[in-house]
């Protein structure tokens, strides 16, 4: 089932604000995909999902290689699931440094999750603009 990525539906994103584990999937340089357990934060007003990361991991390096050829950001998906339940949201990747952005996300994770991370100085954003939303919430 088709969702408004900008006008969910308030079951689509109750579910998204429940605390689920997620994977990510991201495409490895050769084109295969490579998929992740990871926190996601859903914002449905900016039309945005997000994924805290080291800098240094896999899925931020393929993400980076990704961008090289696609400036626009690399294609990923992040979805999660719960019994008959499930949801995905997809969308164009980059990479955010700033510390303005890192925060921000930080702080989304930790009311998600119920959890502030650990600080980490290596620690980056994938932002991800998205232009699909599908699921059975």
């Amino acid at each position: 089932m088709s969702h408004d990525v900008l006008n969910p539906t308030p079951e689509y994103l109750a579910f998204w604000r429940e605390r689920h584990v997620c994977t990510l999937t991201t495409p490895r340089p050769d084109g295969t995909p490579h998929v992740v357990p990871v926190g996601v934060t859903y914002d449905p007003e900016a039309g945005l999902a997000r994924v805290i990361s080291n800098r240094h991991s896999k899925k931020v390096r393929n993400v980076l290689a990704a961008q090289e050829a696609h400036p626009q950001g690399a294609r990923v998906a992040v979805c999660q699931m719960e019994g008959r339940r499930w949801a995905t949201l997809e969308g164009r990747a980059v990479i955010r440094t700033d510390g303005a952005s890192v925060a921000d996300a930080v702080a989304r994770y930790a009311e998600r999750y119920g959890r502030t991370p650990s600080p980490n100085p290596d620690r980056v954003v994938m932002e991800i603009t998205l232009d699909r939303a599908m699921g059975r919430a």
